[in-house]
């Protein structure tokens, strides 16, 4: 059986993913096809539009064989450590190849560019102020794009194995907000918050008409209570916090009453945005440096969807004897307890039938998309 996977988010599942999944079947000629997925927290700090359930099964109704969550404890954090989460988990999902979007398309550019001993999370920061690095030049004029570092990464990650990369170049551009049927999820994820038609550039229109739609704005109120009622020893213990950081949101916090203020006023040279996004889901999640640890120790594959392509490739993860959780009961209790949580934050925002239908689905299987 020839495994291929993909990291991915589907923050909403859009067209270009679609050509994206449809462009790895071909090129890999793959028998089965995974995805590690994002839950309802996302790499770049924001609560998915949409709960994790409802874009695994659109993942597999487009394509994916079966979805696996990304822990939390990797899913909201800087590119190499999300890589270095997910690529783990598809090494145990025993895939042959990793498939990734690019801006640049070009597989022998991140290579060399891994194959040095710079950081990538710093990378674009780096070019920018005028460093150089092998052919990176070449990638972009002046800074390299999130999915050419995120690949950078992934090719960090896979190095001095038998896994092989392959890189599709992106139709649409990530930053674009501009919506059209090659939209980017960001600008599907601003239409939506401006209540315009989405139907053009996603397969999910329908899904995403009837979804409670989840912004950092509701969430504000809430995060700006604790920032300003906290100990500062007590913020000390939240994960991603350090360098004196809980002293500065907290004082944005009690300049700002809205969440766009309160991030712009917390964004710094020092701070980029993401970075102060994301120790703003620690801190709502109120999650601290050792429940992170602890929940990283449950190595097991979390499936949230999966269909009969998916079912075979179960059972051959059954038979090498890889620990996979199908049922929230699967799982360690300290990952149980720390997966839960953050789903309730993510659930507390919302309409009082829909919180609880979120808080249900957690704790029951996976999808069984037929």
């Amino acid at each position: 059986m020839k495994i291929c996977g993909i990291t991915a988010e589907y923050n909403p599942l859009h067209n270009g993913h679609v050509y994206h999944i449809e462009k790895t079947r071909q090129e890999s000629g793959c028998d089965v096809l995974v995805a590690v997925m994002s839950g309802n927290w996302v790499q770049r700090g924001e609560p998915a539009v949409i709960d994790k359930w409802k874009r695994a099964e659109a993942a597999v109704r487009n394509g994916i064989d079966a979805v696996i969550e990304l822990p939390f404890p990797y899913a909201c954090q800087s590119a190499s450590v999300f890589a270095h989460g997910a690529v783990s988990i598809l090494k145990k999902s025993g895939v042959s190849a990793v498939s990734f979007g690019s801006e640049c398309g070009n597989a022998e550019n991140l290579a060399e560019i891994a194959s040095t001993s710079i950081n990538p999370d710093h990378l674009r920061e780096m070019m920018n102020s005028g460093m150089s690095y092998p052919k990176a030049y070449s990638l972009l004029t002046s800074a390299m794009m999130p999915n050419d570092i995120l690949g950078v990464c992934y090719m960090k990650e896979i190095a001095g194995t038998e896994i092989q990369p392959i890189v599709i170049e992106r139709t649409g551009s990530y930053n674009d907000e501009n919506l059209s049927r090659d939209a980017s999820a960001l600008a599907i994820r601003t239409a939506l918050k401006n209540g315009k038609d989405v139907s053009q550039a996603t397969v999910m229109s329908g899904v995403l008409e009837n979804s409670y739609h989840a912004y950092w704005d509701a969430y504000y109120p809430y995060l700006r209570t604790y920032l300003l009622m906290s100990p500062p020893q007590s913020l000390r213990e939240t994960f991603l916090f350090s360098e004196g950081i809980e002293t500065m949101m907290a004082n944005s916090a009690a300049e700002n009453d809205s969440w766009d203020g309160f991030l712009k006023s917390c964004v710094s040279y020092r701070y980029t945005a993401s970075r102060i996004r994301r120790c703003c889901v620690m801190a709502a999640c109120r999650m601290t440096k050792q429940e992170i640890m602890d929940m990283q120790a449950d190595e097991s594959l979390r499936i949230l969807a999966f269909n009969d392509n998916g079912r075979k490739w179960l059972k051959e993860m059954k038979n090498r004897e890889v620990k996979v959780a199908s049922r929230f009961a699967d799982m360690s209790k300290k990952r149980r307890d720390g997966e839960y949580r953050t789903t309730l934050m993510y659930a507390s925002v919302m309409p009082e039938e829909i919180r609880k239908q979120i808080l249900q689905r957690e704790i029951e299987g996976a999808s069984y998309i037929r």
